[in-house]
């Protein structure tokens, strides 16, 4: 590989906050080009598989980066209950952990900081989002209120759907679609509506 053109890609790379190695290999980085520059200290290591430049771009929404590098480096993986209820500022629960769900019949190694939910349906309200600019997947308001009831405290789960109920410049609740997720979900969530809007 020519010395100008690896620069050139460490260049591009520097755009990011972090990468993984297949956005490397894109490029024309191979493993064995990331492993020489982490011994030369020009690329960091920050998890299994995300590397960041020296000098790399700081992402605006730096409080959800390792989130994101998290659920980036893990397959089929889609942020969840706290970390997503964070996100949409549904929540005053501070995010010690960061919460991934992946599909029920498979599994993911253990991360540090890092709670993995199993779930039986993960395609309900899966939605992408650009995080530290790198797209992840995460749940819908509508589906994170729900699942806030199955796998959270009560408490928890009430308070963040009475946030979600109160209209915001940037959005106003849809009922019909967080009752019709209910009724696919089979959660009974109809009296916590009728009693915080009445």
């Amino acid at each position: 590989m020519k010395k100008a053109k690896t620069i050139d890609q460490l260049e591009e790379l520097k755009k990011y906050p972090f990468f993984t190695v297949s956005e490397a290999k894109e490029l024309g980085l191979s493993p064995r080009m990331i492993s020489y520059y982490c011994k030369k200290g020009v690329i960091s290591r920050l998890d299994r598989g995300i590397y960041q430049v020296k000098g790399a771009k700081e992402s605006p929404d730096f409080e959800y980066e390792y989130l994101a590098q998290i659920a980036r480096s893990i397959p089929n993986s889609t942020i969840c209950l706290i970390s997503a209820l964070s996100i949409y500022d549904l929540t005053d629960e501070i995010m010690r952990e960061n919460w991934i769900a992946i599909p029920h019949s498979t599994s993911a190694k253990k991360r540090p900081d890092t709670r993995i939910i199993r779930m039986r349906n993960t395609s309900l309200g899966r939605e992408t989002k650009i995080i530290s600019g790198k797209t992840v997947h995460i749940f819908d308001q509508e589906r994170t209120i729900l699942d806030a009831f199955r796998y959270l405290d009560k408490e928890i789960a009430i308070k963040s759907l009475k946030m979600y109920l109160r209209p915001t410049k940037k959005y106003r609740p849809n009922i019909n679609k967080l009752e019709s997720y209910a009724k696919e979900l089979k959660i009974n969530i109809t009296s916590y509506i009728m009693a915080l809007t009445t």
